[in-house]
């Protein structure tokens, strides 16, 4: 009872008034662990498209093998489990939010098969890796009319009467990043972990690179740089959600 009095105490003196529900709590939990993992998530895909993409051009064969098996490894587990806590805290909060909205079943479900849909699409767009779709503009377009389909499919099927702002806006930059994470996993890794090993081989043991390497190697530069454009309407619309109420109500 003593810690009781001397808390509501303390929240009187400090002008601090702290929720009494479990949902609030739960979602700030979920809110902070979001931005956390985020920050680390977007921060390592800055990191490589701005700054270890120039730096190992630099590189000499010889320094590259030591470079790349000490340093990739150690910032693609970060990068690649920060997308992923990113987004499973991103999406629980979403679900928490969608139960709220008119017909929460049939908008998550139809919110899933969309984006799944669209990265198929752009899992196949990068497979060629020639011709045409060697061409990073090209790709650029045809991801943006992807993206902007999305958004379409979003505001068409997942809206209707009462629907809010935040799950709107959340289901268009949640979607994006839900891409992201799958361009992480099944583009990006699965290509540097071949690549990393690779150049570990030929620096220990004068072991050849595959002719596929360079290929796997463009291949995932292609969906990192994708990311990092996409990283830019996807945190437009998850500030969006609070801070800028321009779909359904508020």
């Amino acid at each position: 009872m003593d810690h009781v009095i001397w808390g509501v105490g303390l929240s009187q003196v400090l002008g601090i008034v702290f929720p009494s529900d479990a949902m609030s709590w739960q979602e700030i939990f979920l809110r902070w662990i979001h931005f956390l993992a985020g920050i680390t998530w977007i921060g390592m895909l800055y990191f490589f498209n701005l700054v270890n993409v120039n730096f190992m051009k630099a590189l000499d064969a010889p320094t590259k093998g030591k470079v790349v098996p000490e340093l990739l490894p150690r910032a693609l587990f970060w990068f690649r489990w920060g997308a992923v806590v990113t987004v499973l805290a991103g999406l629980w909060y979403y679900m928490i939010i969608l139960t709220l909205e008119p017909n929460a079943g049939g908008n998550i479900g139809r919110w899933f098969g969309m984006v799944i849909l669209a990265w198929i699409l752009i899992f196949l767009i990068l497979r060629p890796v020639s011709g045409a779709l060697n061409n990073g503009y090209l790709i650029a377009l045809l991801v943006a009319i992807l993206m902007i389909l999305l958004s379409w499919g979003v505001l068409r099927f997942n809206s209707s009467e009462g629907s809010s702002n935040e799950a709107l806006s959340i289901g268009i930059g949640g979607g994006m990043g839900v891409i992201m994470l799958l361009n992480v996993w099944g583009i990006i890794w699965p290509h540097q972990k071949r690549i990393i090993a690779w150049t570990k081989a030929n620096a220990t043991q004068g072991t050849p690179m595959p002719p596929e390497a360079a290929k796997l190697a463009r291949r995932a530069f292609l969906a990192s740089r994708m990311n990092t454009w996409l990283s830019l309407p996807m945190l437009f619309f998850m500030a969006a959600a609070h801070h800028f109420p321009f779909l359904g109500k508020v």
